[in-house]
């Protein structure tokens, strides 16, 4: 795994909105250093990186560069009726290998 890739990961989550503009900055600055495509490893590893909402619009710059990927999407949880913002990449990579949408297939 490229070193870029550990860094960001490294630091876990993406910050919430309700993080400092320095901190959004500071990660949104490390998934900027990563380059396309990522290897497989890379988008599982990456795709621990959710945070609880997009981090203005980092979350998304997160979902593209996972989805360079060129082998199997990774597999999220199904996100929470609290906080939907990642239905839509979960609805998109579970459709994507034609699996069930429902609780079970996501646990």
């Amino acid at each position: 795994m490229r070193t870029e890739v550990q860094i960001f990961v490294a630091d876990g989550p993406l910050p919430d909105w309700d993080s400092t503009e320095e901190e959004i900055d500071r990660r949104c600055q490390q998934l900027m250093a990563i380059t396309k495509p990522v290897t497989t490893e890379e988008a599982h590893a990456l795709a621990t990186c959710f945070g609880p909402d997009d981090c203005y619009g980092g979350g998304w710059t997160l979902i593209h560069l996972i989805e360079t990927a060129p082998g199997p999407l990774p597999v999220i949880p199904r996100p929470s009726a609290e906080n939907p913002t990642w239905d839509i990449p979960w609805g998109r990579w579970h459709w994507h290998y034609g699996e069930e949408l429902d609780d079970e297939a996501s646990s």
